[in-house]
């Protein structure tokens, strides 16, 4: 799940890039890495067996990493995670 929230961010940078710059290359690389980790997210969670594992660490990070890319699905996972370890 969280290589395809890196991937997600990746593609979405490239595509800010591409619109700022007015570059079609990156732009077009950008939609398709967001894609992909779209993707990859969607095989993730379909193949998710269980509830998030407890941990305080590992979800803070969680936690942060869904906010910086704007995945709210990420951020709530890290608060569920947060949350099972105290």
């Amino acid at each position: 799940m969280l290589g395809g929230h890196v991937q997600y961010a990746k593609g979405y940078t490239e595509e800010t890039i591409g619109n700022v710059t007015g570059s079609k290359e990156w732009q077009e690389n950008g939609k398709k890495d967001t894609q992909e980790g779209i993707n990859e997210m969607k095989a993730a969670n379909a193949a998710k067996a269980s509830e998030p594992a407890a941990s305080g660490i590992g979800g803070r990070v969680e936690e942060l990493a869904g906010k910086a890319a704007g995945c709210e699905g990420m951020e709530k996972e890290g608060l569920e995670r947060q949350e099972k370890a105290n």
